[in-house]
Formats: structure tokens, C-alpha cells, sequence
């Protein structure tokens, strides 16, 4: 049965049931399929208006006799009971306290339910598919970062997740292999079939990249096929694969419920969902999307959810859909990394371009002096028309610029972050499309020519470089309109070199409260210029420190005191 919107579900009940009305009881068999597809439509529309409610339930089981495309019935659901190596379980409670404040992993169950898993400093200890192995070792993976440590045990014990880590600290592969490892346990996808994991994504260069990491940990599998389906490219050959049949199927969410809409796949076979940057896609306004997605599962599958930045808008979403989620947060989440070296320059609006242009020739400059390379650079500007702008006159200046901006076609977006990734180019130009989830190798500087409206958008930035432990380092240009940001840009630095714990509200609440807080600063000081000077009395021996303006302003303040 193909997928049907909200907002067609009611007419098409409606006219599912005045067709079954007038059906005899001598019906056929495909009356009487007609008939079970109209209660599942009235299901599944109570299951979509029952998503937008406080009251609704975890996961709606209306679908739960959906049939994949062709009709045949929908295979069971198979969780392997995973153990790790021996070694792993024999470790002590203590033990297991001591490798997670040496990986600095904080770990949360909820209550009544059993201890989460231990964290695995080495992929053997967690007793993978000899074939995941091969593509690791062939992808020279040695040891597994604090995320992967934890997060991976978790996900392969089959239970559901809450993740939260700092930019760069491997996420995608403590998700993607977990998910793979449960893919193949599963019975073989057949054409018409929907896939077995779904990965949803904000932005398609993020769901390329989950992607490419899937594709890396499972080319020693065969016939194991992956799907991204994002806007911007052709819808035709994306049907075309999705109908075929696809393991897993990495998404945008808004690409993704065209497809289910056109009837191009189906949710029935998903047993495994993942929500990547879920914070990023709740601030584009994914959320009915999602819903959609998440009350049409099957009742039996695992969820995995990560994020940057932990706002209540994202807490309210896991309890809405994870079912006694172990929470695994790693580092100082949303707050500006210590590896990044942070400076801010006042500046006219007018000059920013000159002084960019001058600050990356002189280094381009330096570089070449040195022998060395230009370092990898990311300007941020605000503005699509801006971003064009600027990379054009940064080529002018005879350096290697090109611009990443929602306006441009998917393949030009592809060509540039290409281009940007292996060469030529080593500085890109871009709006806050590249502040997520974009993972380039390398980067060593950002330049944050027109500085963000939040906190939390500055600290997204910068953390495109100073990743996986490497240094890096952003400049920051700000004018009287940005001193809000500045002023906690400030605190934060100073926090982070004494050695305090930074810590600010995120999501869209908070960013809301952080905006009214600016307009209130801004009109305060507006309004503070508007008032007469103060007189000041100084004595005539100090006069000549003063201006002569000053001094006349003065006089005629005390001779309109004396009158």
C-alpha cells in the first residue's frame, strides 16, 4: 500500500468506505483487500492527528499489517543477541566507571532499566561481522573514538539511544556500523520492498557524507545496496533504485516523504531509524516530517538519536520516541572548543572585504614563503548573494575561492566541497549550510566575516576546524550590532582558558531569548545616545586634557547652571 499524506487521508477513507458500503458479501478477494486497506487508512489517520498531541503514544501500531510494495508478506524483524568478548565481560562495575572517565563519557539510563552496556576501546572486543572487520582494518581504523567507545555497545545490544558529542568526534561510524551489523542479520530486501534502516539527515551534504561512511563499512558485503535520497537531484533515478530495493536508505526528510507519498517505498521493513543532527533539523523546520516518519513504523524497531546541542526541543523528542534510551554524552558539548584559537576584530561594515582580502594574502603569502601549502579556509558570510560576492573577489586577488550556498544546483554544491576537499580550491566561501555536519580534513582556519545571530550557530562554525584533536584557529569580524554576540563570545573564551565549565541554552527557545536579549541591548543603547552629554566639572588646571569642544560644552553647562 502506497503512502498516504495527512491531508489526503480523510477523502481517501472516505472513499474507501462508500466503496465498500456498496459491495455485496459475496465480494471478491480484492474487495475484501479493499476493505482492510480502508481500516488502515482510518488507522493511520488517527495515528498522524494523534502525532500532533501531547497525549499521543510512543509509536503508533496502526501500520503494523502494512504490506510492502508487491503484496507479500513482511518478514520478521530479527534482533541477534549481541555479546561483546569475554575479556569486555568480565570487567568489573569500577572498571567500567574508570574507561569512561578516561574517555570522558558521561552515561545516563533511565530508571528501572538495566545498566548500559560498557564502552570498547577496540573494535575486536566488540565482535563484529568478519566482513565490517575487513573494511575497517582496510579503512586503517585502529582504535574507536569516545563516541564510537560507548555508542556502538549500546546500539548493537539493540537499545535505543540518545548521543550528544562535539563536532568531529566520529558519530556517523558509532551509528553506521551498529546499523549495518543489524541489516545483515536481517532476511534478504526484495524488489518492492521498503529498506531495513533509515538514516535521516538536515542537509544533503550531511546525508552524503553518512553515505560514503556506509558505503565504507560495508564494500566487502555483497549485494548490500545503500540509497541517498535528497533534493536537488533527479527524483526519477532515485525511484528507480528505492523500487529496486535497498538495505538502507540515507534521506533528507523532506526528499523522503515525496518518495512515500509517490508510493516509491515503504516504512513497513524499517527496523532500524536513525536521527542525525536532529537539533539542526528541528531549526529547519523538519519536524512535521519527522513525526510523519516516526508514528508510521513498525511497533518493533530501534531508534538512535544524536545531536550536537542538547534544548529541551530535543529531550521532548526522545521521550516522545525513545523507549528507555541509554544517554551517552561525550565532552563539553556546545561549547567553543579548546583546540580553537579565537579572535575578534572590530570593523566597519564597509571594510570587512579589504580586510579579508588582505588578512588570506598575507597568508597566502606567508605560506608560500615557508614552502607550505595555503591552509584549508572557511570564510562564513550571511548572505547567498554576499557569499558569491566575496568568492569572486577572492579569485580576483589570485586565490583559489569557491562559493557553497543553498542557491546553488546540487551538482555545483557537490563540485565545490569536491573541490574544496582534494584540491584545487583551499578556500571556500559559505553561509551557515556548511556550519553542520560539514567534515572536511584539515580545515585550519575559519573567518567568520559577517558573525552568526546565536551562540550556539558561532560555536557550529568553529568547530570546522580544531577537530579530532588537531589545532585550529577563527577570526571573527564584528561591528556595534554584533556586541551582544561578542560580549558572550568573550565570557566563553575566558571561561575555556580558566579552566571553567561553558555552558549556554541551546535551541529554538533559547535562541529566541537570545535575540529579544540583543534587541533590548540595542535599543538601550540606542537610546542612551540620544540623551544630552553630562556636564562634567573639571578644574582649570586639568582643562588642557580636555578636548576644546569639550571645554566650550562645559562652559556653557556652568553658565546654564548659574542662570
Amino acid at each position: 500500500m502506497s503512502y498516504v499524506p495527512p491531508h489526503l487521508r480523510k477523502s481517501v477513507a472516505a472513499t474507501a468506505t462508500t466503496t465498500a458500503s456498496t459491495t455485496t458479501t459475496t465480494a471478491t478477494s480484492a474487495t475484501l483487500e479493499n476493505t482492510t486497506t480502508n481500516h488502515k487508512l482510518n488507522n493511520s489517520s488517527k495515528s498522524i492527528n494523534n502525532a500532533f498531541s501531547n497525549a499521543a503514544p510512543r509509536r503508533s501500531s496502526a501500520n503494523n499489517h502494512i504490506q510492502p510494495l508487491r503484496g507479500l508478506a513482511v518478514p520478521n524483524v530479527v534482533f541477534p543477541q549481541w555479546k561483546p568478548s569475554e575479556r569486555v565481560l568480565r570487567l568489573k562495575p569500577e572498571q567500567i566507571e574508570e574507561v569512561r572517565l578516561r574517555l570522558n563519557v558521561d552515561v545516563t539510563v533511565t530508571p528501572d532499566s538495566p545498566p548500559a552496556p560498557a564502552p570498547i576501546e577496540s573494535f575486536t572486543d566488540m565482535c563484529l561481522d568478519s566482513s565490517i572487520m575487513k573494511d575497517i582494518a582496510i579503512h586503517e581504523y585502529t582504535t574507536p573514538t569516545s563516541i564510537q567507545a560507548q555508542a556502538m555497545p549500546v546500539a548493537l545490544s539493540g537499545r535505543d539511544l540518545l548521543g550528544c558529542a562535539e563536532t568531529g568526534s566520529g558519530k556517523t561510524a558509532a551509528f553506521t556500523i551498529p546499523m549495518i551489523q543489524h541489516c545483515i542479520a536481517q532476511p534478504s530486501v526484495r524488489r518492492g520492498d521498503g529498506p531495513l534502516a533509515l538514516v535521516l539527515a538536515p542537509t544533503r551534504e550531511l546525508a552524503q557524507q553518512i553515505e560514503k561512511e556506509v558505503k565504507a563499512f560495508s564494500q566487502s558485503l555483497e549485494s548490500f545496496r545503500t540509497a541517498i535520497v535528497v533534493g536537488g537531484t533527479n527524483i526519477a533515478d532515485q525511484r528507480s533504485e528505492l523500487r529496486a530495493g535497498v538495505d538502507i536508505v540515507v534521506a533528507t526528510p523532506g526528499r523522503f516523504i515525496d518518495h512515500l507519498q509517490q508510493g516509491n517505498t515503504s516504512l513497513t521493513r524499517i527496523s532500524y531509524v536513525v536521527l542525525d543532527e536532529a537539533d539542526r533539523m528541528l531549526d529547519m523546520g523538519f519536524e512535521p516530517q519527522i513525526r510523519e516518519v516516526m508514528h508510521n513504523l513498525p511497533e518493533k524497531h530501534q531508534t538512535l538519536l544524536f545531536s550536537a546541542t542538547m534544548p529541551v526541543e530535543i529531550e521532548a523528542l526522545a521521550q516522545e520516541y525513545l523507549t528507555n534510551p541509554v544517554q551517552v554524552k561525550v565532552g563539553k558539548v556546545s561549547s567553543p572548543t579548546e583546540n580553537v584559537s579565537q579572535t575578534l576584530e572590530k570593523i566597519s561594515e564597509s571594510e570587512k572585504i579589504d580586510r579579508l582580502l588582505s588578512l588570506l594574502v598575507e597568508e597566502a603569502a606567508l605560506a608560500e614563503k615557508l614552502g607550505h601549502p595555503f591552509p584549508l579556509t572557511i570564510v562564513f558570510v550571511e548572505r547567498k548573494t554576499r557569499c558569491d560576492e566575496v568568492a569572486e573577489a577572492l579569485v580576483a586577488q589570485g586565490l583559489n575561492a569557491v562559493a557553497l550556498h543553498g542557491g546553488r544546483t546540487q551538482s555545483e554544491r557537490e563540485g565545490a566541497l569536491r573541490d574544496f576537499r582534494h584540491g584545487p580550491t583551499n578556500i571556500l566561501v559559505a553561509t551557515d549550510v556548511a556550519s553542520r555536519g560539514l567534515d572536511v580534513t584539515g580545515v585550519a582556519h575559519v573567518v567568520n566575516l559577517d558573525l552568526p545571530k546565536t551562540m550556539e550557530d558561532y560555536v557550529h562554525r568553529i568547530g570546522r576546524t580544531g577537530r579530532a584533536g588537531s589545532t585550529g584557529r577563527a577570526t571573527s569580524f564584528y561591528t556595534d550590532r554584533d556586541m551582544f554576540l561578542v560580549s558572550q563570545i568573550r565570557k566563553a573564551i575566558a571561561d575555556v582558558q580558566s579552566g571553567n565549565t561553558v555552558a549556554f541554552a541551546t535551541g529554538k527557545v533559547a535562541r529566541r531569548k537570545e535575540r529579544e536579549a540583543a534587541a533590548a541591548q540595542k535599543e538601550a543603547r540606542i537610546a542612551q545616545s540620544k540623551l544630552p552629554p553630562t556636564s562634567i566639572n573639571v578644574e582649570d588646571k586639568y582643562k588642557y586634557m580636555i578636548a576644546p569642544e569639550m571645554i566650550k560644552k562645559e562652559g556653557a553647562a556652568d553658565d546654564a547652571w548659574d542662570d
